[in-house]
């Protein structure tokens, strides 16, 4: 039976077939969640591997190997800058967890953590940013005969409550 749950934890320890990284359209190293996956994972082999894809645009998702992570693979979902939700922000968010949840399924996976992505640096506000990213989540479960394990990944406790009452409510 599938699930959805939130922790405080750090996304790249989790013992999860596969961790979503919150990338950028060049699938560079950057800040956040994604320096600490490029670290932990073993920034040159995740860099050679994310050079041979090339980009990805805001919206989608591509796949590589998890390194040296205890995760099998990372998929590196691109999210939208926030400009203000007058951009189209709403649909191509969702369309990242839609697009890696996709690529989880293709992949024979079973578990998946996720970061609350473009909720960082990309400034998308933290309580529209859970509504997409739980919304996402549960249609891909109503809608998929697929047994999957959904984990958000957070640091900051207050952040985690923000989601567990999103998710209570949409129940």
């Amino acid at each position: 039976m599938s699930s959805i749950k939130i922790l405080i934890n750090d996304i790249t320890q989790l013992d999860v077939d596969c961790i979503v990284n919150a990338a950028n359209e060049g699938l560079w190293a950057g800040g956040g969640v994604c320096g600490a996956i490029f670290r932990q994972a073993g920034y040159d082999a995740l860099t050679k591997a994310c050079q041979k894809i090339g980009h990805c645009d805001t919206g989608k998702a591509v796949i590589t190997p998890g390194f040296d992570l205890k995760a099998k693979y990372i998929i590196h979902a691109v999210g939208p800058i926030w400009s203000g939700g007058m951009h189209d922000e709403p649909r191509l968010l969702r369309s990242c967890y839609q697009e890696a949840l996709k690529l989880v399924q293709e992949n024979a996976c079973h578990s998946i953590a996720f970061p609350l992505i473009s909720s960082g640096v990309y400034g998308y506000p933290k309580e529209l940013a859970w509504k997409e990213a739980i919304d996402a989540c549960k249609e891909y479960i109503k809608d998929n005969e697929y047994d999957i394990d959904i984990i958000f990944a957070v640091l900051i406790p207050h952040i985690k409550e923000l989601g567990e009452s999103l998710l209570s409510e949409k129940e």
